[in-house]
């Protein structure tokens, strides 16, 4: 049996689909009301519970072999630092308890490329570089920085687990519109959208997905794989969308010197409108930052593969289309 915190997110939803293709017995961990209807017609088990109460987690891990742990709050805004330590660490503290006392044979935790340092341009980021957990660039950043360092303390005592660290994830069955997703929709529209310097590395859902099955497979306890994909710049990720929408629309371009500008206004104006930032100094400075990744260690260890970033995004239009368009009706597919 496979346990899967946080499998009604985007890569959870994902993870789960992959491991049921597989034969795969899967047990989902939800808080209570939690909206499931990315896992809607999966044969999958439920079981309502939170990280942050040990006993719920121990019930939830009766009888279970593996547990690929990826319940996280993610957050851009440095505002809910308490709410993130309490969640990232405090609740993954509770997963290695629990995986210990209930005798969980392998723990998959899924941390993240922002959970390292930050090295300078030209240095090419791989599994060498240290978790950073007093990294100032954001509060999302030292958690998960933290949380990797109690997995990897772990291991030294005996507990059997190994660390995925993904990169920009990207890709179809984005039910509750993540960043990258909201980025991606305002670029399927007719009206003008906008565009700002720099780029990232995007890696396909799907592929993080596979990546963290092969971890539970072929991974050293101990060890930590960074499962990237594609560095693009935004304005070629922009165009490769509106190409596979088949629509052009005018392109508003910010430089990004300007966007770090006036991000903190942008993001004040965010949280007394309650409503998600569209920009922020974290995510502005993560598009300028060295985004030079390589996963040679998972395809060389693991036998990761990644698929090409043109794929990814033409299968997510199309997935976007065919799930929203009813409610989204400029999103159908233009002739201009």
């Amino acid at each position: 049996m496979n346990l899967v915190t946080g499998g009604a997110g985007h890569l959870g939803n994902v993870l789960v689909r992959a491991l049921l293709d597989k034969g795969e017995k899967v047990r989902v961990l939800v808080l209570p009301g939690e909206d499931v209807s990315s896992l809607e017609g999966l044969d999958y088990e439920k079981v309502e519970g939170n990280i942050l109460d040990y006993t719920q987690l121990c019930t939830a891990m009766e009888g279970v072999e593996l547990v690929y742990h990826l319940a996280a709050l993610v957050a851009i805004t440095s505002d809910q630092y308490d709410l993130m330590y309490k969640v990232n660490v405090e609740g993954t503290r509770n997963v290695i308890a629990a995986c210990r006392e209930m005798g969980v044979r392998r723990l998959v935790y899924t941390s993240s490329i922002h959970a390292l340092g930050r090295p300078a341009e030209g240095t090419t980021i791989d599994e060498t570089i240290p978790f950073d957990q007093t990294n100032p660039s954001g509060a999302y950043d030292r958690t998960k920085a933290i949380a990797s360092a109690l997995v990897l303390d772990a291991t030294k005592n005996g507990l059997d687990a190994v660390i995925v660290m993904p990169t920009g994830v990207i890709g179809p069955n984005d039910f509750r519109r993540s960043e990258m997703g909201e980025m991606l929709l305002s670029w399927m529209q007719k009206k003008p959208s906008i565009s700002t310097d720099g780029g990232y590395d995007f890696v396909d859902v799907r592929d993080v997905a596979e990546g963290h099955i092969l971890a539970a497979r072929y991974g050293r306890s101990g060890e930590t794989y960074l499962l990237s994909g594609t560095r693009v710049s935004v304005k070629d990720y922009r165009r490769l969308v509106q190409e596979a929408a088949g629509i052009h629309s005018a392109e508003i371009m910010i430089p990004g010197w300007f966007v770090k500008f006036i991000a903190p206004v942008a993001e004040f104006f965010y949280k007394i409108s309650h409503t998600r930032p569209r920009i922020t100094k974290y995510a502005i400075e993560t598009l300028l930052s060295n985004s030079n990744i390589t996963s040679r260690k998972a395809e060389t260890e693991l036998g990761y593969h990644r698929r090409q970033l043109h794929e990814t995004v033409a299968d997510t239009v199309e997935w976007w289309r065919v799930y929203h368009t009813r409610i989204k009706p400029s999103l159908r597919k233009s002739s201009v």
